[in-house]
């Protein structure tokens, strides 16, 4: 790792920690690159976080966080909750992005306190250094493979019939076959991860569904991975 990066920031995350020296971790060097100290905190992601599920997650805290008292926080923090939540289950709209830009910077004008002035900043800081993946998103994928709108789970010839898996699946989505390979019918798999954290040999994957095949689906269930 070069000289002068962070050593605690790993995976994709290091296209940030290169704006970060090591003789360079205080509060105006953090503001300079659009992050914050907050409470003296470090959340560190690697390429199996998506960085738009993450803004997601964050702009949802601050939506919920928002009094109401001004329309630019009450409203904007909405309308911008509103697009990321199309882009997470494969129902973007052309200037989707644009718009995120637009209503952050009113947002952060317009704003009465602190929480409206810094509540897109983590869809600008996503956008800035993260922008392939909702170019992505747009374009029916989801690179770290967490958004279910875009992904299905498998099951490979390493799959040693244990039925660890069938048992785990909520939806019964997987038949128990004693010591054969299993499968998932993905007319029933709602995509929760469970088979895949039951399986002792890792035979689940997740692989990117066709663009063709991506749809809707509910926010809540995309939005929770």
């Amino acid at each position: 790792m070069a000289t002068g990066v962070l050593p605690l920031v790993c995976g994709r995350a290091t296209r940030l920690a290169r704006f970060l020296s090591a003789s360079s971790k205080d509060y105006e060097a953090l503001l300079k690159v659009g992050a914050m100290m907050g409470s003296g905190g470090l959340v560190v992601m690697d390429d199996t976080d998506c960085m738009v599920n993450v803004a997601l997650y964050f702009l949802r805290f601050m939506q919920d966080e928002s009094c109401g008292k001004c329309t630019p926080c009450r409203v904007g923090t909405k309308r911008m909750l509103d697009i990321l939540e199309r882009l997470v289950v494969g129902k973007s709209r052309a200037g989707d992005l644009q718009r995120l830009e637009d209503m952050s910077g009113f947002i952060k004008s317009g704003s009465l306190c602190g929480l409206g002035t810094t509540a897109p900043n983590p869809v600008l800081s996503t956008l800035k250094y993260f922008r392939d993946e909702y170019e992505a998103h747009i374009a029916g994928r989801c690179p770290a493979r967490k958004c279910t709108a875009f992904i299905q789970y498998t099951i490979n010839e390493d799959c040693i019939g244990c039925t660890r898996c069938a048992q785990a699946c909520p939806t019964d989505a997987i038949q128990v076959t004693p010591y054969v390979q299993h499968h998932i019918d993905l007319a029933k798999c709602v995509s929760c991860d469970m088979c895949n954290q039951a399986c002792p040999v890792d035979a689940v994957q997740i692989v990117a569904k066709p663009p063709s095949l991506v749809k809707a689906t509910p926010v809540a269930a995309a939005a929770a991975k």
